[in-house]
């Protein structure tokens, strides 16, 4: 931090160190002393003494103590800015849309946090957020989840800082220099410190628009010891305060006790703090060498924040830091004096690594040139705290310390126990030469041989040395012969470490990798990691046997590290049960396009029986090959029997699932087989994406067309895309759809030709919805491009569509509304695309034409209905005309020139006698400024309805719910009356009465938190003076749990006016009939309206609008309140209510970002009977929402 930070920030904590707000948490019920505040014990017997200290007595979902997750109020974290630059309290479904689409806690749109908001544009800014005071003892652990969203890709990234506030502000935690959109976990120790406040600062470059969320902040072990306990254990003494201490705890330079009765009569002990000098230690005058420095001269690139004996900036500590021209394999050496001859000689320091998976200190004892390896630390561990070496040396020695060059490390707080005696005599003890260190330059790793190969060469799963050795101690062992390449970077009470089994019955024989008690203050899991690995392929499969013998809450686990990022996975784990449990597990890691470190984790009580250990690992298939095989290269599949060429994105924990249907419906294949889908309501998975990928495919030197049956069911499901992404990273978006209803849709896309580079296809859902679930299945693969578009909303391409004339038709995004409109039709956003031509008189002159024609239309019936939404500018803009065109031979089938400033839709039923072609055609007027856009094109079966009216069994004619965030409202759904246990309703449509037939629904039970309405809105309709609207619908909702309404409204330019309601309450299919008029252009609208929680489906059919023709002048009225034998849904008041776990609580409001829709779908006949293979060609079901008061 600069020094007028560091100013600032000492400004603030004096101005905050008042009483906070607790808002409706109670604080301190039973009047604690305020030195009993917030100091991790529980003195009241409601633990009240411990809320809104950064935390509350406990988090309720998660389970933990001393928690902060945000649910129930801020924990006292208060924003300390003088800007309105800040931190504020919020969640995914807030109108403003800031921050990550859910929080950590719950893994949904419900959950809270903490997140910045009002960036400055131009300059660079600084948010602060403040804890209350609170007091830690020296095992405290803080965890925390961070989460980027926004500009994550420039040169200049947002930096998250951590820091506590003493008598000055002493850093103890950064975001790393590379980071992802996601959420990401910071772990910190800020040792003992009686009193002190905890700051985090999030520091924006100019123009950056990034955002950071904070969740779920642990404290872990943070209160001082019980004093309650009388008598204490073997090997353990009192403290002044009457707590129990380990003995070897004492002395050790920290104040155990919290008292600091342990550090008080240790005057025998030999303590360096290298405040003054080395004490007596001797750094050997060869480069690199150990240096004596401070925080404060160093600045921030080292990454040392403060020392060890005085938590300061300004205290002293030895560092050895990576220079311009150190050598890779560079040693800085620093010995002690010679010691005589000892069995009770011990040396504890303080150590800190940092910026290197190679960062290394070792600890040895030197005798007459000969070197004793006794401790040994590898990797970017921060702050590791306290080493402790025993000595039992029959001969004099030395200790020696040595440190890698290859990036910080430091120590400080050296202390030696009164058994180290220096020796008088001074007797010759000599360390031993470096003249064998490797020669390589710092990128350069050296083989065995002494050749010298690039770094990142090293444990890519291939040989590159000649004999091999850069993939030998890379974690692929039997443990026989050391480590393999694991190295234990354990801060605690637990590590790992080798042992040797010869019990003829053991499960496990020879040496394996076993845990043991540690040295280090910390109680968390021990851990142990390989160097970098890969990347790897896609099949990458890690083998391992191991053995537990533990309690419940112990546990052995696997993780995953991103190298580059940070960013770590939960692959694997299994939980003590009891007695000892033996196996071996095949633990997938899949394709990892950067360098990744695994991570053993073990946490198990070692005083009793407790113990852990594993051996024989090996690693898989996980070369990236060059060559790709012809297995992997069959992208066709129904995944009856497996998953054929397609693998899953294992790097988040997002995944797409083999399913067999179990509330989700049949499979597309058989109606009783497999199919892949994707849940996005299942809890705590925090990943931004579930990636279905192939492996690398060779070059495509011809283009092929890949056709799919989805399903996107759910009434907030989020967005499928298709992406090809070319070796070398570029993504190129080829199809994506928003939510579409509980059928099966078949979409095809092209693939391209990509010249000379390899590609992966793959099948992404993002985690932007979280009712609903994505379901895949027949993917089939075909030689040349795919025909016409039959249905396309411009969102990945322009469909095929060529332009042509005076002006040109281009696809765009973001207009200005001078330029095109500022959001597409399809996702209401400005995000979204649409085809648009600039018709001022510049570009398009009067009279002058700009034409956009389709590729040819192969026609199965005598008639088919073309479909389109248009926006005209205001002012001059021109006319649309469109036509069809057969054999170079045009007809006029449309013309428009009115309907100017937002977007309306139009259809014409064409009866062609043989392939046709359609063709857009704008005519400039001469005006200084206009345009004409297209969205959503639809080519579909049948003669088109009248505008308005649908029977829903080809698609959904217009009627889609509405992409204005302000209205805070649910999609309806669309599907048949086959059973869907997660969607409930009734088993017949009215159209057809049958279980095939279509129509519209909304499951009532979702609304609450995340929306108060569900609304389904007509296409814009001319002005009517005497119309009649007709239609059927259904509501399977229980009495007791009915106190909503279904309304009919219309919306126009006077506004909006209900036309008809009814309860929420009536069971069977019912006719209705309204009356309609309009002076000016309007919308019907049906909406569910709650005042309380419901839970039932409401379902709607057979919509039919006349306009100019009153309801009294037609025969075929529907009979109100007359029930029809189609719309009993089974036994509704009993179906499962999975999705309404947690979404009743009142309040808030729901943000979401939609993608369109785009697809190819030719014309489908000869369905096989019994499956519903009905195309879906149109449009959108969007998802919007709508503000609501909480309350």
């Amino acid at each position: 931090m600069a020094a007028g930070e560091q100013a600032m920030l000492v400004l603030l904590v004096l101005l905050v160190r008042t009483a906070l707000p607790s808002g409706s948490v109670v604080v301190n019920s039973c009047s604690s002393a305020a030195e009993q505040l917030c100091n991790f014990i529980c003195d009241c017997s409601d633990c009240s003494d411990e809320n809104q200290c950064g935390y509350l007595r406990g988090s309720a979902v998660l389970g933990t103590s001393f928690t902060c997750d945000f649910e129930d109020s801020d924990c006292g974290w208060q924003d300390v800015g003088t800007s309105t630059y800040g931190w504020v309290r919020g969640r995914a479904s807030l109108a403003t849309c800031v921050g990550p689409h859910s929080d950590h806690t719950m893994g949904t749109d419900l959950g809270w946090f903490l997140v910045t908001v009002s960036p400055p544009a131009k300059t660079t800014a600084t948010a602060w957020l403040m804890s209350p005071e609170m007091r830690t003892a020296a095992t405290c652990e803080i965890r925390t989840w961070y989460h980027l969203s926004g500009s994550l890709n420039q040169t200049e990234q947002p930096v998250l800082h951590l820091a506590v506030a003493l008598n000055e502000v002493v850093g103890l935690w950064q975001s790393p220099e590379r980071s992802t959109e996601g959420w990401h976990q910071l772990v910190a120790y800020p040792g003992r410190i009686t009193e002190f406040q905890l700051i985090f600062s999030l520091t924006q470059p100019p123009t950056c628009g990034a955002e950071v969320a904070l969740d779920d902040i642990m404290f872990i072990n943070c209160g001082l010891p019980e004093v309650e306990q009388q008598v204490c254990e073997a090997q353990e003494s009192h403290c002044h305060r009457g707590s129990c201490l380990a003995q070897h705890r004492f002395c050790d330079g920290t104040d155990d006790c919290g008292d600091s009765s342990d550090e008080a009569q240790c005057e025998n002990f030999t303590h360096c703090s290298f405040d003054h000098d080395l004490c007596g230690w001797e750094d050997v005058a060869e480069p690199p060498v150990w240096g004596r420095n401070t925080s404060l001269n160093l600045g921030t690139s080292y990454g040392i924040p403060r020392d060890h004996s005085n938590n300061s900036r300004a205290g002293f500590f030895l560092h050895v830091g990576s220079g311009p021209t150190a050598q890779a394999d560079g040693i800085a050496q620093l010995s002690s004096p010679t010691f005589q001859a000892t069995n009770s000689c011990s040396l504890i320091l303080y150590c800190h690594l940092h910026g290197s998976a190679t960062s290394k200190l070792s600890i040895s004892y030197v005798t007459n040139f000969t070197k004793h390896l006794m401790r040994e630390r590898t990797g970017d561990l921060g702050s590791c705290w306290a080493e402790r070496v025993d000595f039992n040396v029959m001969h004099p020695f030395k200790v020696l310390i040595e440190a890698g060059s290859r990036g910080t490390v430091a120590v400080d707080d050296l202390i030696l126990s009164p058994g180290c005696v220096a020796e008088q005599e001074k007797p010759l003890v000599t360390l031993p030469s470096q003249a064998g260190a490797s020669l390589c330059a710092a990128d350069k790793m050296a083989c065995d041989s002494g050749d010298c190969i690039a770094t990142e060469l090293a444990c890519d799963f291939a040989d590159t040395c000649a004999d091999g050795s850069d993939e030998k101690r890379c974690g692929t062992t039997a443990f026989e012969s050391g480590a393999g390449g694991w190295h234990d970077v354990s801060l605690g009470r637990l590590s790992w470490g080798l042992q040797n089994v010869t019990e003829s019955d053991s499960f496990l024989t020879g040496t394996f990798l076993a845990l043991q008690t540690g040295e280090g203050q910390m109680v968390g899991p021990a851990k142990a990691r390989t160097p970098p690995l890969g990347p790897s392929g896609p099949a990458c499969t890690m083998e391992m046997s191991y053995h537990i013998h533990s309690d419940p809450q112990g546990f052995l686990a696997i993780s995953v590290t991103d190298y580059t990022t940070g960013t770590t996975q939960l692959v694997w784990q299994t939980q003590g049960r009891g007695s000892p449990t033996r196996g071996h597990v095949r633990v997938p890691l899949g394709e990892r396009s950067r360098p990744f470190q695994v991570e053993l984790l073990a946490l198990v009580d070692l005083q009793g029986s407790g113990s852990v250990w594993f051996d024989n690992v090996t690693f898989e298939q996980c070369y990236l090959p060059d060559v790709v095989l012809p297995t992997a290269a069959e992208l066709s599949c129904n995944f009856e029997t497996g998953m054929c060429g397609w693998y899953q994105d294992l790097s988040s924990d997002f995944k797409w699932v083999h399913s067999t249907g179990q509330g989700q419906g049949s499979d597309h294949t058989t109606g009783s087989g497999y199919f892949l889908s994707v849940d996005p309501s299942v809890p705590w998975s925090h990943g931004q994406r579930a990636q279905l990928l192939t492996s690398r495919q060779e070059p495509a030197t011809v283009p092929h067309c890949l056709s799919f049956w989805y399903r996107l069911a759910g009434p907030q499901i989020g967005t499928l895309n298709l992406k090809l992404r070319l070796e070398g990273g570029e993504e190129v978006v080829l199809w994506t759809r928003g939510t579409q209803g509980s059928v099966w849709h078949r979409a095809w896309a092209t693939l391209p030709t990509t010249g000379q580079q390899r590609y992966q296809v793959a099948f992404e859902v993002l985690h932007d919805g979280f009712l609903g679930d994505v379901g895949l299945d027949d993917i089939t693969q075909t030689a040349g491009p795919c025909g016409a578009e039959h249905s396309c909303t411009f969102e990945a391409e322009g469909c095929g569509l060529a332009a042509s004339g005076k002006g040109t038709w281009q696809r765009q995004s973001n207009g200005t509304g001078t330029t095109g409109p500022v959001a597409d039709h399809t996702t209401g956003t400005a995000a979204g695309h649409y085809m648009v031509v600039n018709t001022g008189r510049v570009s398009l002159p009067a009279g002058h034409t700009a034409a956009l024609t389709s590729q040819p239309y192969q026609p199965s019936m005598s008639a088919q209905c073309l479909a389109f939404w248009y926006q005209l500018s205001a002012g001059t803009p021109g006319s649309l005309r469109v036509f069809m065109e057969q054999s170079t031979v045009r007809s006029k089938i449309l013309s428009i020139s009115t309907m100017e400033g937002h977007w309306h839709r139009s259809h014409v039923t064409i009866q062609p006698d043989g392939e046709w072609q359609v063709v857009f055609e704008a005519v400039g007027a001469g005006g200084d400024h206009g345009y004409i856009a297209l969205d959503d094109l639809r080519v579909s079966d049948g003669a088109c309805p009248e505008p308005a009216s649908c029977d829903f069994e080809q698609d959904t004619c217009g009627w889609s719910s509405p992409p204005d965030p302000r209205l805070h409202s649910f999609a309806w759904g669309w599907k048949s009356g086959i059973t869907l246990a997660k969607y409930p309703g009734p088993e017949q449509d009215h159209t057809l009465g049958t279980r095939n037939g279509h129509y519209m629904h909304f499951d009532t039970s979702v609304l609450g938190a995340r929306g108060s309405s569900a609304l389904l809105e007509s296409p814009p309709l001319p002005a009517a003076t005497d119309s009649c609207l007709r239609f059927w619908y259904c509501m399977d909702i229980p009495e007791h749990l009915s106190s909503g309404e279904l309304r009919v409204t219309l919306q126009g330019a006077a506004g909006q006016r209900t036309v008809w309601s009814v309860p929420t309450r009536s069971r069977g299919w019912q006719g209705a009939v309204v009356p309609l008029q309009s002076t000016s252009e309007f919308q019907i609208s049906f909406e569910i309206t709650r005042r309380w929680p419901m839970e039932g489906t409401v379902a709607l059919d057979d919509i039919t609008y006349s306009a100019r023709v009153g309801c009294h002048s037609s025969p075929e009225s529907p009979v109100e309140g007359k029930p029809s034998q189609f719309c009993d849904g089974g036994d509704a008041q009993s179906a499962p209510a999975l999705v309404i776990v947690g979404l009743v609580a009142a309040g808030g409001w729901y943000c979401l970002k939609q993608r369109g829709a785009a697809s190819r779908t030719p014309t489908e006949s000869n369905s096989p009977q019994g499956f519903d293979n009905i195309t879906f060609r149109d449009d959108k079901v969007i998802i919007s929402p709508r503000e609501e008061d909480e309350s």
